[in-house]
């Protein structure tokens, strides 16, 4: 498959009249300067009414008495009880709440550290092009189990173009995993971990994570943050929800704004609400010197059905690349940017059909936008060319596309027998 890279349309401006840009928070290292970050703990506030219990004291002692010396006697003899209560009021948290310690201690074991390994091209101009391995870092939340995979979701951006792929759990333990699926669209992957590779120790070391919804989220709620900052292992922050519904350029869903802080190597990790429930998955934040605090995660209510779906998809292992399969097309991106600026759907518009090819064979025309491949979204064109990679010659796969239509564009499903790769 050959592929053409367009161009992104320029939108300078669209959020800030200075430049500003929205980053997808994985790490790849080429070395990370030091820093030192002052964390701000915001507590969560209980209610509005006032406290009553001393009131309702005052009012039972004086009611109890028939001389202000009696009053004083009556105080006195319950002092204690009144201490007690009032402590009690004071230092209680809400029904089902948990500290931020809790919620840290609770939860780490169900996120996990994610290192990958990927080979990277410097275009150099008239000079060619050279290539280096480069490593990456996100962070990633086990959410089950098959009858052979531990299942682990994460930001398809963590591990795309991956050569390589490693877990790191609670207990300090690596093992090599694989990715299962993924969906662009999302900015969604499913990466997995036999389960007959990890010890026992492991085992008891790790768990699933509870799942919220992200529905229930009010503006001004406290969250926390929990993910590999930097590489450098897991961390935790917290905030509070700032917005719901925010849209970047990063991704197809509105998202969560919180300004608990998200880090490269965050990416994938878990934003929870203070029952400890996965309400978000990280994913980015603005970059800028004159932004702080805006940092973004997908809301978990959103996509529960996608990493259903996703969890579902058989694992593959990545094709030689004799044996690759291939559609026979020429392709660009077609981003959210110039979706909404033409009217063309998001995906990979098809800008030429090979003769003979089997994309022609299956139907596949000029001008038409792929929007899935073998059930799962695809947004861009290196991401279908990375797809395409796990696929031989001679599998049929099934390709969703969306093209005009009387003036409107319209989706049809197209059954693609995969040629071999020229």
């Amino acid at each position: 498959m050959e592929h053409e890279t367009e161009k992104k349309k320029g939108n300078a401006g669209r959020f800030f009249k200075k430049a500003t840009a929205v980053v997808a928070t994985a790490a790849v290292f080429g070395g990370v300067s030091g820093g030192v970050f002052n964390l701000v703990a915001y507590d969560k506030l209980y209610g509005d009414k006032p406290d009553n219990t001393m009131v309702s004291f005052m009012d039972d002692a004086f009611s109890k008495a028939e001389s202000l010396e009696e009053v004083n006697d009556n105080i006195s003899d319950s002092s204690d009880t009144v201490i007690q209560t009032a402590s009690v009021v004071n230092n209680n948290t809400p029904a089902g709440s948990l500290d931020v310690s809790a919620i840290a201690e609770n939860v780490m074991p169900s996120i996990v550290a994610i290192n990958v390994k990927a080979i990277q091209e410097v275009n150099q101009g008239i000079f060619g092009s050279y290539q280096y391995e480069a490593e990456g870092a996100g962070s990633g939340i086990i959410i089950g189990e098959n009858e052979s995979e531990l299942l682990i979701v994460t930001n398809n951006h963590v591990v795309a173009s991956a050569e390589t792929v490693s877990v790191e759990f609670a207990d300090g333990e690596s093992y090599d995993a694989k990715v299962k699926s993924v969906d662009s669209s999302y900015d969604l992957a499913i990466v997995v971990v036999p389960l007959d590779e990890i010890s026992e120790d492991t085992k008891s070391a790790i768990k699933v994570a509870n799942i919220g919804s992200s529905d229930d989220l009010k503006v001004g709620e406290q969250v926390v943050a929990i993910g590999n900052a930097l590489g450098y292992g897991q961390s935790v922050t917290t905030g509070i929800v700032s917005a719901k519904e925010r849209t970047t350029d990063t991704n197809n869903l509105p998202l969560i704004q919180t300004d608990a802080a998200i880090n490269p190597g965050n990416s994938g990790g878990a934003l929870l609400n203070m029952n400890g429930e996965v309400v978000g998955i990280n994913s980015s934040k603005y970059a800028s010197t004159e932004v702080e605090g805006m940092g973004y995660a997908i809301p978990i209510s959103e996509v529960n059905e996608i990493i259903d779906n996703l969890s579902s998809k058989r694992t593959r292992e990545k094709v030689d690349e004799k044996e690759q399969g291939s559609l026979g097309i020429k392709c660009g991106t077609v981003t959210s940017e110039a979706s909404q600026m033409y009217g063309i759907p998001v995906g990979v518009l098809v800008s030429e059909v090979v003769d003979g090819s089997a994309a022609e064979k299956a139907g596949i025309k000029k001008n038409y936008v792929i929007t899935k491949f073998d059930g799962q979204s695809v947004s861009s064109a290196e991401g279908l060319v990375e797809m395409l990679k796990y696929y031989r010659a001679g599998e049929k796969v099934e390709i969703t596309v969306k093209y005009m239509k009387d003036n409107e564009y319209v989706e049809d499903t197209i059954i693609v027998k995969l040629d071999k790769k020229n």
